[in-house]
């Protein structure tokens, strides 16, 4: 018999779940209407029953879980939809877009924090939070147009890579330099060697098996779809992922890319979409619930917040479109903005450098603030600019 307290979590956790799902289908269904991202729809309504506004919904481990799963299978869907020799044919550009949409972001983040007299933990924090791309909010609005497979979506993806093993970097010195350790180059460079490693090893050699052995995702009895074992495939990388300090989301992006190649034998995409309806919205309601509007009060915060945005856009901006010079220039401003959002990455970062200590509580509220406008404003944007690009015929239906 389950006791009576733990009777209650449950119905507590089942309860807020509830009203995630049904306030972010409600945000859907009226953004839907009025043609503009759903997703925008779904983290107000994450604001409207969190903490800033009705306080229905309190951030919980419960629902990090069921947010994590929604970025998680996101990002699985957008490796369905990539193949290695597409990603590879936009290799340098994408790596350019990576690189300098890290360097410029780093310097604008780390000088703001200086000139408000912060010392090198605190500035490093706030420049990891500018270097930051969240690939989750780009990837659903990149599916949304229908601009996966072109090749601007595919730069894209491919910077998000590069951006996230330099942005760990980053985070991981900021974290030791707080913690009052330091951080050797020889410990930076086999972190980096690692997540190198693995997204080789994967996207190269796992490709090539599942394409060498497309038959792999029936051979097991215990399923009778091939859905089973390519979701087991999806959370097994994203965990090895998390293990070694990458996100979680390259892992699912991996294991994408590897069920990719089975695709003509296996219509797993039409399986894996009612995944992504019911856990996507979770993830992005979980952004909006994050917003404590009581730490805005002061007018001398929104300033701040509207500075460190406006760094954030520019500086993101100016160093993917000089990254992706070799793209013409509608599809080079198309990826430089989509590199924008900071979303779920900046408020974990923030989250890290609060509980390393070198981060307080106003400096949080900036840096989440500046994660949530910065996440807010692009995909109305992405999709204006979409229209200039000659590869994009028109906004395709997401797959929820």
């Amino acid at each position: 018999m389950i006791p009576l307290a733990a009777g209650a979590g449950v119905a507590d956790a089942l309860l807020s779940l509830f009203l995630i799902l049904l306030a972010a289908k409600i945000g859907d269904e009226i953004f839907k209407r009025l043609g503009q991202p759903t997703l925008i729809g779904e983290i107000l309504a994450g604001v409207l029953v969190g903490p800033a506004v009705l306080g229905l919904v309190e951030p919980s481990e419960v629902i990090d879980v069921f947010a994590e799963l929604g970025v998680v299978f996101i990002l699985f869907w957008v490796g369905l939809e990539t193949r290695i020799h597409d990603l590879l044919g936009v290799g340098r550009s994408a790596t350019l877009v990576g690189v300098l949409g890290v360097i410029v972001p780093f310097a604008g983040g780390y000088a703001i924090a200086a000139a408000r007299g912060e010392d090198a933990a605190t500035s490093l924090f706030f420049a990891a939070a500018l270097v930051a791309t969240s690939v989750g909010i780009t990837s659903a609005v990149l599916i949304g147009l229908g601009a996966l497979e072109t090749r601007s979506g595919r730069t894209i993806l491919g910077a998000a890579v590069v951006d996230d093993i330099l942005a760990m970097l980053v985070v991981a010195v900021a974290s030791a330099i707080a913690v009052g350790g330091s951080a050797s180059i020889a410990e930076l460079v086999v972190v980096g060697a690692m997540a190198l490693a693995f997204v080789a090893f994967f996207a190269l050699g796992g490709t090539r098996f599942m394409r060498r052995y497309p038959g792999v995702l029936k051979a097991p009895r215990f399923s009778e779809s091939p859905l089973l074992p390519a979701v087991i495939l999806c959370l097994g990388l994203a965990a090895v992922a998390a293990e070694i300090g990458l996100a979680a989301i390259i892992g699912a992006f991996l294991a994408g890319m590897m069920v990719a190649e089975t695709k003509e034998q296996h219509p797993i995409e039409e399986e894996v979409a009612p995944l992504y309806a019911f856990f996507a919205p979770f993830f992005f309601a979980s952004i909006g619930l994050q917003l404590d509007l009581g730490s805005y009060a002061r007018v001398p915060v929104i300033g701040v917040i509207t500075l460190v945005t406006v760094v954030a856009v520019v500086t993101k901006v100016v160093g993917a479109y000089a990254g992706a010079r070799g793209l013409s220039r509608p599809e080079a401003l198309f990826v430089a903005v989509g590199m924008v959002p900071r979303g779920e990455v900046g408020i974990i970062v923030a989250g890290i450098g609060i509980e390393a200590g070198a981060l307080g509580d106003e400096a949080f509220a900036i840096i989440v603030g500046m994660a949530v406008l910065t996440t807010v404003v692009v995909p109305p944007v992405l999709r204006a600019l979409a229209a200039r690009l000659p590869d994009i015929p028109s906004a395709a239906p997401a797959p929820r």
